[in-house]
């Protein structure tokens, strides 16, 4: 599941994805839609992976939330609609994540969390994606160890003395220009 380059605009409905980055704001496409539109600087903006549940303990990040959702749904939409009744979404949201604040975490709130999924969702953007990364790096160092200690580790050959930067004094780059006179004395 990653998260990154998808932001949340505060007035604007729905998900958008950052496509590029201008002079005075960004530029991002909607994820319903597919169109795309300039935000600036002035529009308050949230990343999806800075944002936080509160809960009983530490905050949780949004992301752990959606992987408590999607594993409670076995990778389906979630079977709440994100309109429904805020008492109804709360118990589901209990099912799905018994340690949220339930004074801090608000109504509103929940159906963002459950609308944001079902976004994501549609997206294909909530699949797990197998980290290779993890798998190859042992796999590294078990051969680093063999050659280590087979004695084939090459030496590094020492680098020749580099010269010392030629520094350009202020006054080679100063142009001399002729005196005008004015006619003033």
């Amino acid at each position: 599941m990653d998260l990154s380059g998808i932001i949340s605009i505060a007035g604007m409905s729905g998900l958008y994805k950052v496509i590029a980055q201008t002079k005075n704001g960004l530029i991002v496409e909607s994820l319903a839609d597919k169109k795309r539109i300039p935000v600036y600087a002035t529009h308050k903006v949230s990343t999806l992976e800075d944002v936080r549940i509160y809960s009983t303990g530490d905050e949780v990040p949004l992301k752990e939330v959606f992987q408590k959702i999607y594993d409670k749904e076995k990778g389906a939409t979630t079977s709440v609609d994100a309109k429904a009744a805020d008492a109804e979404l709360k118990k589901y949201f209990k099912t799905v994540f018994a340690e949220y604040d339930e004074d801090r975490v608000y109504g509103s709130d929940i159906k963002k969390v459950l609308s944001w999924y079902n976004i994501l969702h549609k997206e294909g953007l909530l699949e797990k994606k197998e980290e290779k990364k993890e798998d190859e790096k042992p796999a590294k160092e078990e051969k680093a160890a063999k050659v280590k200690a087979s004695g084939e580790a090459k030496t590094a050959k020492p680098k020749a003395k580099e010269s010392a930067p030629k520094v350009k004094t202020a006054s080679a780059k100063v142009k001399t220009q002729g005196v005008r006179k004015t006619g003033v004395a």
